[in-house]
């Protein structure tokens, strides 16, 4: 019996996996295994990922024929999967000893569908320590009773996959899976659905992953087209929120979400290649234009003047060119 499966994506990350790999061995167990899904790396990768499945016990090497993305990585590797419990890892991020062990403690003594945990971001050399916005810790909760208020972050606005492990039972219920093909922002529709539909979940004071930023793969980096898929996940977290039970209660914190994240990209248009900053603003307006319109008001109305104002110019704006 596989106690944990760790899905771990690869993709063009031969500086990085090998530490990755590393820390994975430093976590090993009988009873663990690690889904290395290569997701049709076209650097060292690959090679890196054939020694480990030789090397690194309770490896799985999964490779893509055709890249797919973090989101289409991440449910192969949750295909492959025979664990209790599962957990995710990015392929350039990595783990203190021993952290899964306690990961896996933590869980079985709550007895929740998921659990929460804190990390460290690593930009070049400095360290800081990240925590989930929910001030209780071990105590087991209803996710739903956690996604408010509107106006504050909450646990949904901490959407690190890697950041926690989740019981099997929530994959049988059709929880973990990915939204196919979303290449960035691919955790907001699940984090959302996770605390809509989940029973139960905690957050523990636990450290052990060690989040690497500043990756110049990483699409957090890259200002090309991939990054407007933040469109189509949250245009989804809207659609699924309005048909919740609770719609009322929990719109006006998903649109203000997707008002603060689009804000946030104009805000840094500089960064997009001219034919994608172009693309971003009539995506953008298109988007605000599909939002529920009275809850949109109230958003903008409680946000800060210079985020109220750009968004409301970018509402203004002349849907000219809507691409996919």
């Amino acid at each position: 019996m596989v106690k944990l499966s760790v899905i771990v994506p690869f993709y063009n990350v031969q500086t990085y996996a090998p530490d990755t790999l590393r820390s994975l061995r430093a976590n090993a167990r009988a009873d663990f295994e690690f889904i290395l899904v290569d997701d049709c790396a076209t650097d060292g990768t690959p090679e890196i990922l054939e020694r480990a499945e030789r090397d690194l016990p309770g490896a799985v090497y999964v490779r893509h024929e055709k890249n797919g993305g973090l989101a289409t990585a991440r449910n192969t590797g949750l295909d492959a999967a025979r664990g209790e419990y599962l957990t995710f890892l990015d392929g350039d991020d990595w783990l203190a000893p021993g952290y899964y062990e306690q990961l896996l403690a933590s869980i079985e003594d709550l007895g929740c569908d998921f659990v929460r945990t804190d990390h460290v971001q690593c930009t070049g050399r400095a360290r800081t320590i990240h925590r989930v916005p929910h001030g209780l810790r071990n105590v087991v909760m209803n996710p739903r009773d956690v996604i408010l208020p509107a106006d504050r972050s909450t646990s949904v606005d901490y959407a690190y996959a890697w950041a926690g492990i989740y019981h099997r039972r929530l994959a049988d219920q059709g929880l973990l899976h990915f939204t196919h093909g979303l290449r960035t922002a691919e955790d907001r529709p699940w984090i959302w659905k996770l605390h809509r539909e989940a029973s139960s979940f905690a957050v523990v004071g636990l450290l052990g992953v060690f989040y690497r930023r500043g990756v110049a793969s990483s699409l957090t980096q890259i200002g090309d087209v991939r990054q407007l898929d933040f469109i189509r996940a949250f245009d989804q977290v809207i659609e699924e929120t309005a048909q919740d039970r609770d719609a009322a209660d929990l719109l006006p914190k998903a649109v203000r979400t997707y008002c603060a994240i689009i804000s946030h990209h104009l805000g840094n248009i500089e960064r997009f290649e001219p034919t994608v900053a172009r693309k971003l603003r009539s995506m953008s307006a298109a988007a605000m234009k599909r939002m529920p319109q009275d809850v949109l008001k109230e958003a903008l109305d409680s946000m800060d003047y210079e985020r109220a104002a750009r968004l409301r110019r970018l509402k203004r704006r002349p849907v000219t060119e809507v691409a996919a």
